[in-house]
C-alpha cells in the first residue's frame, strides 16, 4: 500500500468520502489493516479510553451497531446507544439543540438515519465529530470496509474494474461512486432506466476519477457493465422507507439480478460483494452469493476494522 505515515483527523467528520482526499482514504485503510491485525494477534491497543461515542439510529442496523459498538468498547471507549424514541428528538427537539448538548456529554457522535441533510445538521452544530453511519444518500463506513475487503483479496485498488448491478439511486451506489473514483478504480453501474445515481454524485465522481486515471461508466445494460470486471456489487432492491415500492421494484429489477450467467462476463477470478442484508433469488442467486467468488462475510467483518480506523483517526486526541 502507499500512503503518508500520518494524518490529523482530530475533530473532522465523517459524512462523505468525497470529502477527503484520495491519499486520507488510503490512510484509513492502511490503519484499518493495522488494527485488524493487532486484534487476530491479541495485542491490546485503547487510545481511545476513557471516550464516549453516542449512537442515534433512527433505522434498524446489525452489521453498523455491533461494528461500532464493538470497536469502541475494543478501542478503550463506551458507547450510548440512542434510538429517536429515547431522546427528546423523537418529541420535537430540534437537531441544533440535541447536537449542542450531545457534544457537551460525549467526544463524538453516530448517526444513522433517513435524510443526508440530517446528519449535515449534526456536523454544522456539534462540537464533537459526527460520523454518517447511513443516509439515504451515504453510507461511507460501509464503502471503507468494502474497499478493505477489495485490498485484501486483490492486493491493490487503482486498476482495478468494479461492477455494481441494481439501484443506482442508493447510498451504496453514491458511495461506491466515490470510493471507486478517489483510489483509482474504474466503476460501472448498471441501473433500470430512471433508477440511475445522482446526477451531481456521478458526474462528480467522473471528475474524481479522470484525476486519478480511471473511468466511471453508468449504464441500462447490465451484460456490458460486467464484461472483464474484478468486482461485482449488489444491494437489496428495496431499501428502508421504500417497502411500499417492493412489488414494482422486483418487477422492474428482474433483469438486473447477479446470476451465474451475468457473472460469467466478468473476469474469471471475480469476487462478489454485497452489504446484506441480502435477499436470495431476487438481486442475487444463492448460487453466486453462497459461492466460492463470494467475499461477503469479509466484507461484513471489515465493518468492524473499518470503523476503528475511523473512531480512532477522528476520536484520538
Amino acid at each position: 500500500m502507499h500512503g503518508v505515515t500520518t494524518y490529523n483527523f482530530s475533530g473532522q467528520d465523517f459524512l462523505a468520502l468525497s470529502d477527503f482526499h484520495s491519499s486520507e482514504i488510503m490512510y484509513l485503510l492502511e490503519q484499518a489493516v493495522k488494527l485488524k491485525k493487532k486484534q487476530k494477534q491479541g495485542v491490546t491497543h485503547k487510545p481511545l479510553e476513557g471516550k464516549v461515542l453516542a449512537m442515534n439510529f433512527d433505522k434498524a442496523s446489525t452489521r453498523t451497531r455491533v461494528s461500532f459498538e464493538v470497536g469502541i468498547v475494543q478501542l478503550g471507549g463506551h458507547p450510548i446507544f440512542l434510538s429517536t424514541k429515547d431522546i427528546q428528538l423523537g418529541r420535537g427537539e430540534s437537531i441544533e439543540d440535541t447536537a449542542k448538548v450531545l457534544s457537551s456529554y460525549v467526544d463524538g457522535i453516530l448517526i444513522r438515519t433517513f435524510e443526508h441533510k440530517t446528519v449535515e445538521k449534526f456536523a454544522a452544530h456539534a462540537d464533537v465529530p459526527i460520523i454518517n453511519g447511513l443516509t439515504d444518500l451515504h453510507h461511507p463506513t460501509q464503502v471503507l470496509a468494502d474497499l478493505l475487503t477489495i485490498l485484501e483479496h486483490k492486493g491493490k485498488l487503482a486498476g482495478l474494474k468494479m461492477c455494481y448491478i441494481g439501484d443506482g439511486y442508493n447510498n451504496m451506489t453514491h458511495s461506491l461512486l466515490e470510493g471507486a473514483a478517489k483510489v483509482g478504480m474504474d466503476i460501472s453501474v448498471a441501473s433500470p432506466f430512471g433508477y440511475e445515481p445522482d446526477h451531481m454524485i456521478r458526474d462528480h465522481a467522473k471528475m474524481i476519477a479522470k484525476q486519478n486515471g480511471s473511468s466511471v461508466v453508468v449504464t441500462n445494460a447490465p451484460d456490458e457493465a460486467i464484461v472483464d470486471a474484478d468486482i461485482v456489487v449488489t444491494d437489496t432492491w428495496t431499501s428502508m422507507g421504500m417497502e411500499e415500492e417492493a412489488d414494482k421494484r422486483k418487477e422492474v429489477f428482474k433483469p438486473f439480478q447477479v446470476n451465474a450467467e451475468l457473472c460469467a462476463k466478468a473476469k474469471d477470478d471475480y469476487i462478489f460483494m454485497h452489504c446484506l442484508p441480502a435477499h436470495r433469488g431476487e438481486e442475487v442467486t444463492a448460487e453466486i452469493i453462497d459461492g466460492p467468488h463470494s467475499v461477503v462475510f469479509d466484507e461484513a467483518e471489515n465493518r468492524l476494522h473499518a470503523q476503528k480506523a475511523i473512531m480512532e483517526a477522528l476520536m484520538w486526541d
